[in-house]
């Protein structure tokens, strides 16, 4: 039986990377992954990682990569036509990473809904801890790219996830999975990687409550 052809959404981050890992463990076969850049900023949405990361994390992952440019008011209507191209080259389904937010999952499924494709969940409802932890353990590496300030401070920029940084989140009383956007991280290497991604950290910025990294 031939395995079913899926594209995935991928932010370049932890929940992402998992998601695409998993859904290769049940016989997926991924013949892209999808990332959506802000128009403006030249940078993936909600993770702010360069068009040029994502292309060498997308070369040594061995997956294509598709680039969506969009901008917040035309996002939606952006994510589905590039939905639509990947069905017309064979997709039956798009696989995300969402693990329990309802509201979430419900946007997603009507965007797969609206082209007739399959949404595939393979984190849905798994318990938050220890699917981080599942990821540090398969040895997934990934740096904490944006904070929100109002959860963690500036100091856990650059940092690589580990289970002792793990405890040091928990601390802040953020959500050890960044959930709630306390966080969100750039997947540098792992399992699925042929070589690692070098990444040159520059400078920490931050504006109002957004703490970010700039890397090249």
């Amino acid at each position: 039986m031939m395995a079913k052809k899926v594209i995935v959404s991928f932010s370049g981050g932890k929940d992402s990377m998992l998601s695409l890992h998993k859904a290769i463990q049940d016989g997926f076969e991924p013949i892209a992954i999808m990332t959506t850049i802000n128009n403006t900023k030249g940078e993936s949405w909600f993770h702010n990682i360069s068009i040029d990361h994502l292309k060498q994390v997308s070369s040594s992952l061995g997956i294509p990569l598709l680039l969506v440019e969009c901008s917040g008011e035309n996002y939606e209507l952006s994510f589905e036509n590039a939905l639509k191209t990947m069905k017309d080259l064979g997709a039956e389904g798009c696989v995300f990473g969402d693990i329990d937010i309802e509201e979430h999952r419900t946007w997603c499924s009507d965007r797969c809904n609206n082209i007739n494709l399959t949404p595939i969940f393979p984190l849905w409802n798994g318990n938050r801890e220890e699917l981080v932890k599942e990821f540090i353990s398969l040895g997934y590496k990934a740096m904490i790219k944006k904070v929100n300030l109002k959860n963690m401070g500036m100091e856990f920029l650059g940092e690589t996830l580990s289970i002792d940084l793990l405890e040091k989140i928990k601390m802040t009383g953020s959500d050890v999975c960044g959930e709630n956007g306390e966080y969100h991280t750039f997947v540098y290497d792992g399992p699925l990687f042929s070589r690692e991604i070098q990444i040159e950290i520059l400078e920490k910025q931050s504006s109002e409550n957004i703490g970010w990294l700039m890397v090249c």
